[in-house]
């Protein structure tokens, strides 16, 4: 396993963290876009000095042209150390700071600050030396608001491997340009076509150099042999880096591409170890073929297989925040929970747990004891029965509730009088009787509420709907008014 290339690099203390939690989007989004311009003037001296100091572009008659665009990085440079820096909050003792003095010292004390100094203009020896691209290079040294852009960009994306994949690229690319500028300077220092294996000075300059370098850091071969020890010293080299360097590029693509595709991976292993596990034991066909499209449906409408594995490692209270915002809206409209404490209704949200049932699967049975309720999340569930066991009843859809009086029953006989059935692919919110216990032992003021409430549908609903534990909040579909004499109270 190989290392990520871009080192985890922070500019602040581990007492004094800063944090950005608390800004708002459009605080954090403009921050992020001034990120990007640091980034692009970082990444023009970091591609540029090397290229200006190897190959013969910069000249007296461009030579404006280059100085502004060098001094506008610059400019971003300085704007960055002298406003933005020093304006980012940070957290002390756990209390946010908001002060600009207090930000400020923070800034200077901070590793990113003492980098930022060594920023210094060696641009003043262009008196003596000329311009030499070279005396820039202390601009390079800015990596590190390249780096927090691109942590920073990762955490906005809903797709962030695609700019990892980009990124990986890049830095290929980048080792190739390297090479490709030392090529010509080694060309040009022994004279340009003075052997077989300098570039020779054709074509264009910096593609010429360019493909040489990707045929050696790549190993492709087919290269005219170095003749000078000079040469051989510097194509040893070139060898080993490339092995050396392309080898990590493929294990951080592999890294990057594993990890975007993790998701993924865990669902295939899980249904071959299922169809694994069928095949071993016989299972019909049939069943078969039903797990299988179980799997496959689950994953392509909600992307994993069990939603509760993603928030296992979410404190408690961000946990909740996320069932309010998935769970709340269905939950309320059940008048059997209406009135209960609020509290206790968010406490419930964190026991719901969702399954996917398949066309012509039994959400409950005939005769079965009601120990959950369910709520329609997505799709439809048809309560079936009669004779045959097939006249349609009532069709109920998405945000309809059934089964909840089963929670609160007393005794036994709690019995289900007919069965429901998924008309077609159903996506169903269940809670069980045993959670929902647990969490009225904290509200005896909610238990009595639901206790009186049961009793009144106990007394207005007909036996039928009582026994089945059905309560709908949506208008039904397909309600057949006769089927009620094929039920026995």
């Amino acid at each position: 396993m190989t290392r990520r290339l871009e080192p985890k690099i922070s500019n602040m203390d581990s007492s004094e963290q800063r944090t950005d939690f608390h800004w708002s989007n459009v605080h954090y989004l403009v921050y992020v876009l001034w990120l990007f311009f640091v980034t692009l003037a970082w990444n023009w001296n970091v591609w540029l000095i090397p290229m200006r100091w190897a190959f013969p572009y910069q000249t007296p008659s461009n030579i404006y042209l280059w100085l502004l665009a060098d001094y506008l990085c610059d400019l971003i440079y300085i704007l960055d150390i002298m406003v933005f820096q020093p304006r980012l909050q940070f957290v002390r003792g756990g209390d946010i700071v908001f002060d600009k003095k207090d930000m400020r010292k923070n800034y200077m004390k901070t590793f990113r600050f003492k980098v930022d100094l060594h920023l210094v203009p060696l641009e003043l020896f262009y008196f003596k030396t000329g311009i030499n691209p070279l005396l820039r290079f202390p601009r390079l040294l800015k990596v590190m608001s390249f780096f927090e852009f691109n942590d920073r960009l990762e955490a906005i994306l809903t797709k962030a491997y695609v700019y990892r994949v980009i990124r990986t690229t890049s830095y290929l690319l980048y080792c190739l340009h390297c090479n490709a500028c030392l090529f010509y300077w080694i060309s040009a220092y022994e004279g340009l076509g003075s052997t077989k294996w300098v570039y020779d000075g054709k074509g264009n300059s910096y593609i010429r150099c360019y493909y040489f370098a990707v045929k050696t850091l790549i190993t492709i071969g087919g290269l005219p042999e170095p003749t000078t020890l000079f040469e051989i010293i510097f194509q040893l080299i070139n060898y080993f880096v490339g092995v050396f360097a392309f080898s990590i590029m493929i294990g951080q693509m592999r890294d990057v591409v594993g990890a975007a595709t993790s998701g993924q991976t865990y669902y295939r292993a899980c249904m071959d170890n299922t169809v694994k596990y069928m095949a071993s034991y016989r299972i019909p066909k049939d069943v078969q073929n039903r797990v299988k499209t179980w799997y496959n449906y689950t994953w392509q409408s909600q992307g994993m297989l069990d939603e509760q594995e993603l928030l296992v490692q979410l404190p408690d209270k961000m946990r909740l925040d996320i069932a309010v915002d998935v769970n709340y809206d269905i939950v309320s409209k059940v008048s059997l929970f209406q009135g209960c404490d609020r509290q206790m209704i968010f406490d419930m949200l964190k026991s719901l747990r969702s399954v996917v049932y398949l066309p012509g699967d039994y959400v409950c049975k005939k005769g079965e004891v009601g120990r959950e309720m369910y709520i329609i999340k997505a799709g439809e569930v048809q309560v079936v029965g009669g004779p045959d066991g097939k006249t349609v009843f009532v069709t109920l859809k998405s945000g309809s509730v059934f089964g909840e009086i089963s929670l609160l029953a007393v005794g036994g006989g709690n019995r289900r009088t007919a069965n429901v059935v998924a008309h077609g692919f159903a996506n169903l919110f269940i809670l069980d009787k045993k959670d929902l216990n647990e969490i009225l032992v904290h509200y005896p003021e909610s238990q009595k509420l639901l206790r009186k409430k049961t009793t009144l549908f106990t007394k207005s609903f007909h036996p039928y709907f009582l026994k089945l534990s059905i309560y709908h909040h949506k208008p039904m579909l397909a309600l057949k008014p006769h089927s009620m004499s094929c039920i026995r109270p």
